[in-house]
């Protein structure tokens, strides 16, 4: 098993800003273990499947596009450890054209799979506007 890289981080925020829908199967686990609390819909998103309806649902596509929005994170801390890794940070999302910037934390859960790490779970919350 490789060390955990954070630079897989920075792949993930790429992923947001360039909504590729191709690049979920290299980020998260591609099979029902995949769960994602959202900061935006209710509930909870359980499967590889339901986790790309989700992400589809935010105007990801696959390839993906310009869009202007913009998604950074602060504060970003990793703890790696029995072949987990947890990361937790302050995302920060602005919509194009918009002064307004959404926050909150984020709870990324990532696992050493036999081709690399990969998020098996995600936790978003907002901060009051």
């Amino acid at each position: 098993m490789t060390a955990f890289d954070p630079r897989l981080i920075d792949e993930w925020v790429t992923f947001w800003n360039t909504y590729d829908l191709t690049q979920m199967d290299r980020l998260f686990l591609t099979d029902e273990h995949a769960t994602y609390f959202s900061s935006e819909k209710p509930g909870i998103v359980r499967g590889h499947d339901a986790l790309l309806k989700h992400h589809a649902g935010f105007g990801f596509v696959p390839g993906g596009k310009t869009s202007g929005n913009r998604l950074w994170l602060e504060d970003a801390q990793h703890d790696a450890f029995a072949g987990s890794a947890v990361v937790t940070a302050i995302w920060c999302f602005q919509r194009a054209g918009s002064e307004r910037v959404q926050r909150g934390p984020v709870t990324l859960v990532y696992v050493a799979a036999p081709d690399g790490w990969r998020i098996a779970h995600a936790n978003f919350g907002n901060y009051p506007a």
